[in-house]
């Protein structure tokens, strides 16, 4: 979560889960040394210590101005009395069908039986519900102790689950300062490691603001050039540096000034394409499914959060804890299982991101909150994993560079590189066929595929009124109040 309260001040909660006390550098990866192909995926170990329920809570107790029963009663409703699924999401529940059925040995309510979901059906999560209200009741004893943590840890134990009662209560939210920087006048407020996000977004904004992309035009292929040119470093400087600043020395301010982003560029030429595998980290002075969720809010005191959370695969590890309702994540994929082994993103890790007990993941997530002549200006941020900080980044590009409101920018066709795979991803929408033609002639290895992020983002007018925007890629919608 990226804060930033009405009076300007500015800071970040960091609830990203952590590794069990049991958890070691080598623990998805066979006797050869070799990598266990799904261990750190589809099975029981592939979870980390649940951190979003200690977040929401943390969160409320600092700023929260409802009670915390009025706040979650709608969860306990949608929950137990259920709601219509969409059909995007009826599509989703019966492609994981057979992986839900797979890992958990009883029913659970994202199965439906006897036939397939279909846009309208009713999901309902009765034994969800009551953990909620255990939530409601018991704050947060009401999910890491008690009957819930009971559940969760007996779960566990069976399946060869390395979570335990100590690592429940151990696990605990971190306020954090937020990575800030400038880029054309505007100040960028993003998340500071253990996610990658903040500093890989300042490095991007700090490369590509020497050149006239305004000028240049939207996606046009001198813009894209530079894009991915800046992209491809900012990937391999992650790869290398960053990691859980509890465990490791990230050298953040390194990385983010402006003299060593440019420093990063000095080798590149318009028109000319700089292949992965000549490209390394850099050394900074001082010196990682995309079915993640995010939103972005603004109340009417222009109070504003960027919040992004995730189980990393679509639905986790498809493990329900039964009796508790809630789905476990993967996320300990997130960590470098092996140096140099790409994750389920494709995203190479290093040493920084190496496992251990109770140590953070890297991630992706890039919740950002931006000012304009120190007023509150944007709030986004994406899901996506590895194209998530991209994702970001494109948007924000479109507002400030290529004048367009906000749901324009989040709607416009993107791009994705990453460094390694040397691949350029792009939509369909991203490129016009004679802009496509002359990246592959300037020598870039395009794929095409499917939606890129799913930005949600907010921009304060002049006048005051918020201008939404709402990706039309996902189910994605903007309300007032």
């Amino acid at each position: 979560m990226v804060l930033r309260l009405a009076d300007g001040k500015a800071t970040t909660l960091d609830f990203r889960e952590k590794a069990p006390l049991k958890a070691h550098e080598k623990m998805f990866q066979d006797e050869k040394g070799e990598v266990i192909r799904g261990a750190s995926l589809e099975s029981y170990l592939a979870s980390g210590v649940p951190g979003s329920v200690d977040g929401m809570l943390t969160a409320h107790a600092k700023y929260g101005k409802l009670p915390l029963a009025r706040v979650i009663e709608p969860a306990i409703r949608l929950a137990g009395k259920g709601f219509p699924v969409t059909k995007k999401q009826a599509r989703a529940l019966n492609r994981y069908r057979e992986d839900f059925l797979k890992i958990n040995d009883g029913p659970v309510p994202f199965v439906k039986e006897g036939e397939p979901w279909k846009e309208g059906d009713t999901l309902r999560q009765p034994e969800l519900a009551t953990t909620l209200k255990a939530i409601r009741d018991h704050g947060r004893a009401g999910f890491y102790e008690g009957p819930v943590a009971k559940a969760l840890v007996e779960q566990m134990k069976k399946n060869g689950g390395w979570i335990t009662e100590e690592d429940l209560a151990a696990y605990h939210s971190v306020w954090r300062e937020p990575v800030t920087g400038f880029y054309r006048g505007y100040r960028i407020i993003s998340m500071p490691p253990p996610s990658s996000g903040g500093v890989a977004l300042l490095q991007l904004l700090h490369m590509v603001e020497p050149y006239p992309l305004r000028e240049w035009g939207w996606n046009t292929p001198a813009t894209v050039n530079l894009m991915v040119e800046a992209e491809k470093r900012v990937y391999a400087d992650r790869a290398r540096y960053l990691g859980d600043p509890d465990f490791v020395e990230v050298p953040v301010e390194g990385l983010i000034s402006r003299e060593y982003c440019e420093a990063r560029m000095k080798d590149f030429r318009p028109g000319h394409v700089t292949p992965s595998d000549s490209l390394f980290a850099g050394i900074p002075p001082g010196w990682e499914s995309e079915e993640t969720t995010h939103y972005s809010v603004v109340d009417e005191e222009g109070n504003a959060v960027a919040v992004t959370t995730t189980l990393n695969r679509s639905y986790g590890n498809k493990v329900v804890i039964r009796g508790a309702g809630f789905l476990m994540n993967n996320e300990m994929d997130d960590f470098s299982i092996k140096p140099g082994y790409p994750n389920s993103f494709g995203l190479i890790g290093g040493r920084a991101n190496a496992i251990a007990p109770g140590k953070r993941m890297l991630s992706s997530m890039t919740p950002t909150i931006v000012e304009k002549k120190g007023e509150l200006f944007m709030v986004v941020g994406s899901p996506g994993g590895s194209t998530i900080i991209t994702s970001v980044f494109q948007t924000i590009l479109n507002v400030t560079d290529h004048a367009m409101d906000m749901q324009k920018a989040v709607s416009a066709g993107r791009f994705h590189h990453q460094w390694k795979p040397d691949l350029l991803y792009y939509e369909e929408q991203a490129f016009q066929p004679s802009d496509t033609l002359r990246l592959r002639e300037m020598g870039y290895h395009l794929k095409q595929r499917g939606s890129i992020g799913r930005v949600d983002a907010v921009r304060i007018l002049e006048n005051g009124l918020r201008e939404p925007g709402a990706d039309p890629r996902g189910d994605d919608a903007a309300r007032g109040y």
